[in-house]
């Protein structure tokens, strides 16, 4: 009888805890958001045409971040990069999705909010 009490506080905490936790806790790393990303800094950087590698990037990207965990991941992994960029840069890079054709609510700025950030 003690035994099935204790299974069962166990298991109810456990419950708890990822009531809590969001079920799980493997946010996106920054490494992959990068390794995903970099095919897009040529054209951060002054290309002309922003190279189709960047668009499955970005494809790539969204597909990782299933979580809003994971997305708001995303966003502070981002964010440092759009603090040291030139204004030109922040402007380039906001307009990579819309070249690909793809809805990254995201925005780019010095200023993202990134706990408000819910999907993609």
């Amino acid at each position: 009888m003690a035994n099935l009490k204790i299974k069962t506080l166990v298991l109810f905490l456990g419950i708890l805890i990822m009531s809590f936790s969001g079920g799980t806790h493997a946010e996106i790393s920054c490494d992959t958001v990068y390794n995903d990303l970099y095919p897009c800094l040529g054209y951060v950087m002054g290309n002309s045409k922003v190279d189709p590698a960047c668009c499955s990037g970005i494809k790539a990207v969204i597909a990782e971040a299933k979580t809003k965990n994971d997305r708001q991941s995303v966003c502070s992994c981002l964010k440092p990069l759009a603090s040291s960029a030139s204004d030109d840069q922040i402007k380039r890079a906001s307009q990579v999705p819309k070249q690909c054709g793809i809805n990254f609510p995201i925005v780019i700025s010095r200023n993202v909010d990134c706990s408000k950030v819910k999907f993609f």
